[in-house]
């Protein structure tokens, strides 16, 4: 999945050393706020030194940020976990179906459909379809 918006906080760094294999560890999560009539706000994961230190990520900076959502349960709880796996900054996504260069060709996102009996445009329901059979119009039961 990916996000784009501005960094609004950066949270403190956490290391450590796995009990498992001894290996040093570091993490840093961050919280961007993608804009909208109701912005909506996602706290993410980056793990390993390297990594933080290759996006240094810095508040206030308009990102994309490309992640995976994963749960897992500790003592009967679950939890979210959302690890980001790459960030480049200041790209803004096209919109879907819009050409990438100015002479790109535009592909229709679905094939065409074959379309069924002309309906009238103003009518939010399909027409009323006469009864078959015996019996008076109405064939309910109450």
């Amino acid at each position: 999945m990916d996000l784009t918006g501005k960094i609004i906080a950066v949270l403190p760094a956490n290391s450590g050393v796995s009990q498992r294999t001894g290996n040093a560890w570091m993490s840093q999560e961050y919280v961007i706020e993608v804009p909208g009539q109701y912005p909506r706000k996602c706290m993410f994961r980056i793990f390993g030194e390297d990594r933080i230190k290759q996006f240094n990520i810095q508040m206030g900076e308009d990102v994309t940020v490309s992640f995976d959502i994963d749960a897992h349960e500790y003592n009967g709880r679950w939890f979210n976990e959302i690890r980001a796996y790459n960030v480049t900054r200041g790209v803004v996504p096209a919109p879907a179906g819009a050409p990438a260069g100015a002479d790109a060709p535009v592909a229709a996102p679905f094939p065409p459909q074959p379309s069924a009996a002309p309906q009238d445009a103003t009518s939010p329901f399909p027409p009323a379809q006469e009864p078959v059979g015996e019996g008076s119009a109405d064939d309910l039961p109450f």
